[in-house]
């Protein structure tokens, strides 16, 4: 299966996705990662004003598989969450890029979209999987 992977996003080794808009960071999964945990049911999302911190957890998902954490690309400042999943978290399972997003994080240091990867490199990275 060929995966939505856009050039523009940032990618974490934990199969979260990142658009980053000047400092704002919108993250969800990656269409990968929602194939790998099969039919989402549940999701875990933290509070506005809350702090995250660049490859810890700052949420879980689960699917009748598996629960997973959710890993922030990047540090700062939970600034929107999408609550709609909360409520109906099956739109992850149709559209993990847009409708799926879950939060927007106001980023500390751009420094830290460095440790993430590019298109190329996340692609080469799944197709391995």
């Amino acid at each position: 299966m060929a995966f939505h992977v856009p050039e523009e996003y940032y990618y974490s080794k934990d199969h979260e996705w990142a658009q980053v808009d000047e400092n704002i960071v919108t993250v969800g999964i990656t269409e990968f990662a929602q194939e790998q945990l099969g039919e989402i049911v549940y999701v875990e999302l933290p509070e506005e004003g809350q702090k995250v911190t660049q490859n810890q957890p700052f949420g879980v998902v689960e699917s009748v598989k598996a629960a997973s954490d959710l890993y922030a690309p990047v540090s700062g400042t939970v600034i929107e969450v999408n609550t709609s999943l909360t409520d109906d978290p099956a739109v992850l399972n149709d559209d993990t890029m847009n409708e799926g997003w879950m939060i927007r994080i106001e980023m500390d240091t751009e420094k830290e979209l460095a440790n993430l990867m590019r298109a190329p490199d996340y692609k080469k990275l799944i197709a391995e999987k």
